[in-house]
C-alpha cells in the first residue's frame, strides 16, 4: 500500500487566481501555462502516489451487488466493465472519493417518490455493507478530518454522495436521514426536471429552482452538506450559487469551452463559482456528443441494472460493449482532448477551484484514460505544464476537503 504523507494545512487556504490571458489552441495553452502556472517553486520530487487523490463522483456502487463479484477482486478490463476496485485504488491511482447513491428519475407522484426512497435507502445500505467487508483497507469518512486520518492510517477513503434528490419526494426531513446515513454531498437533480429544480438535460419548468428547491438549498446548508451543481441547468446553478451560504462543488462536469453542451459549465460561470470559493471537478464526459445509438442505449439499460444479471450475462454484456467500443466509441474524444479541457479550466478558475470527478463507472473514461490506473498520467501532464506540488495537492484533494470543511463550519446556520 502506498505511503500517504500528512496534508499541509496551508493547502486548504485559497490563493489568488492566476492572471493568464491565453485562449488559443492546446499547444499555446500548454506554453502559457508552462510559463505562468502559479506557485512554481522549482523542481518537484513528489510522484502521483505521494498525493492524497480523491474523486468526487464514483458510480461503482452499481457493481456492489453483482452475483459472483467482489469489490476487492482483480477485474480485467477485457472481461469486466468496472473501472474502480480496491486493487487498482491501492496500486496508487486513487485514494478514495464519494461513492454515489444514484437513483433513476421517475414520476413525480407519491408512488414514484416512495419507490425511489426505498431504492436509495437500499443503495445506501449496500455501500455500507460492502465497505464493512474491508475494514482494514477502506474506511467511511464523514468529515474532512476523517479523510486525513484515514489517509494517515494508510487506508482508503469513502465518502457518500447522493446523485439526484428525487427520492426525498416533498419531505425535506428525509435529507437529515441521509445526512445521518453519511451523505455529505448531494445534488438536487439528474437528467430530467424534478420537484426541486430544472435539469441541464430537460426543457425549463421552474426556470431554475422550484420553491421546494429553494428550501432544499437552505436545508443542505443547515445540515452542513455540500451542494453538488452537476446536472443542474444554468439557471439552477445561478440560483444555488446566489442562495447557498457555503461554496458549491460540481462533482463531475466538463468545461463548455471544450464542447458546447448544457451539461458543461461555461467560463463565465466557472469564474463566478471560483469567486464564491467553489470548485469544478473535471469529468471525462461530454467532450463530444454522446454516441447513443439504439444498440448502445440497450447496452446502457442492461449496464445500469448489471447486478440483476447472472455472471454469464455480465460477461456477454462486457463482450458486446467492448465490441461496440471498437467500432463506435461512445465519445469522440481522448486523453489529449481531456487534458486540453482540464488545462483551460485551471486557467479560468485557478488552482484553488479545480478538482477531479471523471464519472468512473457512470459513462466516464476515454482512450488513454480508460480507468483509474491512468490517473498518474494526469499528474505528469499537469507537472509538465508547470504546476507545483502545492498546486497538485490542492487539485487532487485539498480543494475538495476545503469545501467539505466550509460546509461543516456552516452547519446549523
Amino acid at each position: 500500500m502506498k505511503k500517504r504523507p500528512g496534508i499541509e494545512p496551508n493547502l486548504f487556504l485559497p490563493t489568488p487566481n492566476p492572471s493568464l490571458k491565453g485562449r488559443g489552441k492546446f499547444g499555446l495553452v500548454l506554453l502559457l501555462l508552462a510559463g505562468c502556472a502559479t506557485t512554481q517553486a522549482g523542481p518537484s520530487h513528489k510522484s502521483h502516489r505521494d498525493f492524497l487523490v480523491l474523486d468526487t463522483h464514483l458510480d461503482t456502487p452499481l457493481h456492489f451487488a453483482r452475483p459472483g463479484w467482489s469489490f476487492a477482486g482483480h477485474h480485467d478490463p477485457a472481461t469486466d466493465l468496472v473501472q474502480v476496485d480496491l486493487e487498482r485504488m491501492e496500486a496508487g491511482a486513487l485514494d478514495g472519493g464519494f461513492f454515489a447513491i444514484y437513483t433513476e428519475q421517475g414520476p413525480l407522484t407519491a408512488k414514484g417518490y416512495a419507490d425511489a426512497l426505498a431504492y436509495a435507502r437500499g443503495r445506501s445500505d449496500l455501500i455500507d455493507a460492502t465497505l464493512a467487508k474491508f475494514p482494514d483497507r477502506i474506511g467511511r469518512a464523514l468529515t474532512s478530518a476523517d479523510a486525513r486520518r484515514l489517509n494517515a492510517e494508510g487506508k482508503l477513503v469513502a465518502f457518500k454522495s447522493m446523485e439526484n434528490s428525487y427520492p426525498l419526494g416533498e419531505d425535506l426531513s428525509l435529507l437529515e436521514e441521509f445526512h445521518d446515513r453519511g451523505v455529505r454531498l448531494a445534488g438536487p437533480v439528474h437528467g430530467a426536471n424534478n420537484q426541486f429544480a430544472d435539469s441541464s438535460g430537460d426543457k425549463p419548468k421552474w426556470n431554475g429552482l422550484s420553491p421546494l428547491g429553494r428550501r432544499w438549498v437552505k436545508e443542505m446548508n443547515r445540515l452542513g452538506m455540500v451542494i453538488d451543481a452537476s446536472h443542474s441547468s444554468d439557471a439552477t446553478f445561478d440560483q444555488m450559487l446566489e442562495l447557498s451560504k457555503t461554496p458549491l462543488l460540481l462533482s463531475h462536469s466538463s468545461g463548455r469551452w471544450a464542447f458546447d453542451h448544457p451539461r458543461n459549465l461555461d467560463d463565465g460561470r466557472i469564474r463566478k463559482l471560483a469567486a464564491k470559493g467553489g470548485a469544478i471537478c473535471a469529468s471525462t464526459i461530454f467532450l463530444s456528443n454522446m454516441n447513443m445509438t439504439p444498440e448502445r442505449a440497450a447496452l446502457f439499460g442492461k449496464y445500469e441494472h448489471i447486478a440483476d444479471l447472472s455472471p454469464e450475462e455480465q460477461a456477454d454484456l462486457t463482450r458486446r460493449w467492448r465490441a461496440l467500443d471498437a467500432t463506435q466509441p461512445i465519445w469522440a474524444a481522448d486523453f489529449e482532448r481531456y487534458m486540453a479541457m482540464v488545462l483551460h479550466v485551471i486557467e479560468v478558475a485557478g488552482v484553488d477551484h479545480v478538482c477531479f470527478g471523471a464519472d468512473w463507472d457512470g459513462g466516464g473514461g476515454l482512450p488513454g484514460i480508460e480507468d483509474i490506473s491512468a490517473l498518474p498520467k494526469v499528474t505528469e501532464r499537469l507537472r509538465a505544464a508547470g504546476y507545483s506540488d502545492t498546486d497538485l495537492a490542492k487539485m487532487w484533494s485539498g480543494n475538495i476537503l476545503r469545501i467539505v470543511e466550509a460546509a461543516e463550519r456552516g452547519r446549523g446556520n
